[in-house]
């Protein structure tokens, strides 16, 4: 393959990327001009996938367009086993009833994003189960306690004395053998599993055969900005839900968060992406790229017509004001040099003080035509009519004359 050919997959490859071990391996790897096998491993926890998720099988998507053979491995074994990263207590196993349930979700959602005819489906159990109790002692055997408390989660349940089951230890042995049984060339993975990774490179290592490269992706934040995505929290855009609730739940994210959200879920090239950020620059309103994001993602696991549909939606409602339909109205008399969104808020009665006014901004909680409000000295002109929004359930249109 010619030195650009490599260079701009490569450029490709890395986008949005927490981390690639080794570079110039992969690099040598593309090189070769053969299909890399690219591995990426979901345990089927839940039966739904919210964009986190999708942060990695997108990337999975740029590998099948650049020509590579792409393995979607479904851990119906190790699901049996819990993976505790990130956690500082053991995770619970699934059931194999529940795990099998799971992941006949998982393949009707990922071909939402994958090309079918392109993507091997993989159960781990394949030759998990074939391993038996003399092949994972034999798999234990090639790692020792000190490599396992090497783990971040591992070392500070150790050292905070709080429990770690022996089983756990099989989990990223188990990960690593994943590897030598799929025979992977790249592996990828969310930064928390780095470690997981690194095994299977060594696993591949100890059973002869070419290390595979790692490649990391950031565990994307969900809609507070803060926490990662997750269902537990609240913070998460389900790929099942409503087309006109994954648009709202995309408009409500700030500014700043739409272009990191852009980076790792959009499928728009990265010289049309940095063209949007010069338009921006230049004094254009971001919310135009957020809708074209918004319609992009509900496009991709609806179809356009529920994309075009959902941001009629949003409009009516936050636009034209149609939903609640017993909205107060309040007028606010100001200077030339306007007032405060704090100031509103409480001459609307949405909160008892500005003091709970700001507190509310700085958590997430207030929304402006239908757009989180993240800038507590934001000013509304002489003029301006707008509504707004504190909490779920408190709404007004504020004009201010």
């Amino acid at each position: 393959m010619k030195s650009n050919a490599i260079e701009s997959a490569m450029q490709i490859i890395k986008r949005g990327c927490g981390e690639l071990l080794v570079e110039e391996e992969l690099a040598e790897k593309i090189r070769a001009g053969r299909p890399l096998r690219v591995k990426t491993g979901f345990d089927p926890t839940a039966p739904d996938l919210h964009l986190g998720h999708t942060v990695l099988i997108n990337k999975m998507r740029q590998f099948q367009e650049l020509g590579h053979h792409v393995m979607f491995l479904i851990g119906d074994f190790t699901g049996l086993i819990g993976d505790p990263s990130g956690k500082n207590v053991t995770r619970p196993p699934l059931t194999r009833a529940e795990i099998e349930a799971n992941a006949v979700t998982y393949k009707a959602q990922i071909f939402k994003i994958l090309d079918a005819e392109k993507t091997e489906i993989c159960f781990n159990s394949k030759w998990g189960d074939a391993l038996g109790a003399a092949g994972m002692i034999r798999l234990a055997a090639t790692s020792t306690v000190a490599r396992m408390l090497e783990r971040d989660d591992f070392g500070k349940r150790y050292k905070a004395n709080q429990p770690i089951a022996i089983h756990e230890f099989l989990y990223p042995l188990m990960q690593g053998y994943d590897s030598v049984a799929m025979r992977a060339d790249i592996e990828l993975g969310g930064t928390d599993q780095k470690f997981n990774l690194l095994v299977g490179r060594e696993m591949q290592k100890h059973y002869g055969q070419p290390p595979q490269c790692i490649l990391t992706m950031p565990l994307l934040e969900g809609l507070d900005g803060v926490n990662k995505m997750s269902k537990s929290l609240g913070n998460y855009v389900g790929i099942n839900e409503k087309a006109e609730d994954i648009f709202g739940k995309l408009m409500s994210i700030s500014d700043e968060l739409m272009w990191r959200y852009i980076e790792l879920l959009s499928f728009e090239s990265l010289e049309t992406v940095g063209k949007w950020k010069q338009q921006v620059a230049a004094g254009r309103n971001p919310r135009d790229f957020k809708v074209a994001f918004a319609q992009e993602i509900v496009a991709r696991f609806h179809d356009k017509t529920a994309a075009a549909r959902a941001l009629a939606d949003f409009e009516a409602r936050f636009r034209e004001g149609a939903l609640p339909e017993d909205m107060p109205e309040v007028k606010i008399a100001t200077e030339d040099g306007g007032l405060t969104l704090v100031q509103a808020l409480k001459h609307a009665h949405l909160t008892a003080s500005t003091s709970e006014a700001i507190r509310m901004i700085e958590q997430g909680g207030v929304r402006l035509d239908g757009e989180r409000v993240s800038d507590r000295g934001l000013k509304l002109a002489k003029g301006t009519v707008a509504v707004a929004q504190v909490g779920k359930r408190k709404f007004a249109r504020i004009t201010v004359v």
